[in-house]
């Protein structure tokens, strides 16, 4: 991965193994993914054929392998999120309400236990593979890191777009309360306003899954432009699939001609425009 500081250059600071703990944020209700999110999970929707939450777990694996220094949050879809991921991964169980993005670190705070945190979203897909080692090695420690696009329109912060993975400090997490919030509102624009955020340009692409065309986006992304198509689905005799995804499991039936929607069982979610 080759990143570039839109900050001042700082003393790199590789934190050791041991100083660093991951959080996979996973448990959105997925509500402008509907009606997607109806059948499963937001984190459990397959871009490329596998679940969004296990691109999120691979990218934290490239820095934080060992599995019991990972956590995931769960709340929307908790019981099936949970009988998917592999064994070892800390389980953090938001009830009654989950609790965004900061509270979810709040509720942490006894198993991060003074650790700096790499956290990613879990409906972010970046191109791959994507190796976070410099990201963190050249990581100061004392600032929030960001890792962002350039989108060249107002955006987050001036033109860059948040891409879904942060570096924060220990003094900063260990702020936060298990109640619902979000890390820009108590942390990023404060941090911004003081002038102390790292933000650092991705050179890939990035696409948030928040909507049904940006979720069909990345899977032809991912793709390279071809329709990405289960190995269990059914496709019909003389049915014509172009620029789609077809889960697992589901049918297209024959004749049936298929353009720019998401087939998932019994859904189809037809998309007419495409975000860039």
């Amino acid at each position: 991965m080759t990143v570039s500081s839109k900050a001042s250059a700082v003393p790199p600071g590789s934190p050791s193994p041991g100083h660093l703990a991951a959080v996979v944020l996973a448990a959105g209700a997925g509500s402008r993914l509907a009606p997607l999110t109806r059948l499963r999970p937001k984190a459990l929707c397959p871009v490329a054929g596998r679940a969004l939450v296990d691109h999120a777990l691979d990218r934290v694996a490239t820095v934080v392998s060992d599995p019991t220094a990972v956590a995931v949050n769960l709340h929307h879809g908790a019981e099936a999120l949970h009988a998917h991921l592999p064994a070892g991964l800390h389980r953090s169980l938001e009830m009654p309400v989950a609790l965004g993005t900061a509270g979810a670190l709040g509720l942490l705070r006894p198993w991060t236990g003074g650790r700096d945190v790499l956290v990613t979203n879990a409906d972010a897909w970046l191109a791959g593979p994507l190796d976070l080692g410099d990201f963190v090695a050249e990581w100061d420690r004392t600032r929030v890191r960001l890792l962002c696009v350039e989108v060249g329109v107002p955006a987050d912060f001036g033109t860059l777009r948040y891409a879904g993975v942060a570096l924060l400090p220990h003094h900063l997490v260990d702020r936060l309360r298990p109640e619902p919030s979000g890390l820009y509102e108590v942390m990023w624009r404060d941090e911004a306003a003081a002038g102390r955020l790292d933000l650092v340009v991705h050179p890939g692409k990035f696409v948030d899954c928040g909507t049904p065309a940006r979720y069909l986006s990345a899977n032809l992304m991912a793709s390279g432009g071809d329709s990405v198509i289960d190995p269990t689905a059914v496709i019909g005799s003389g049915a014509v699939v172009e620029r789609c995804v077809v889960w697992d499991h589901s049918t297209v039936a024959p004749g049936e001609h298929l353009v720019d929607a998401v087939r998932a069982g019994p859904l189809t979610v037809l998309v007419r425009h495409h975000p860039t």
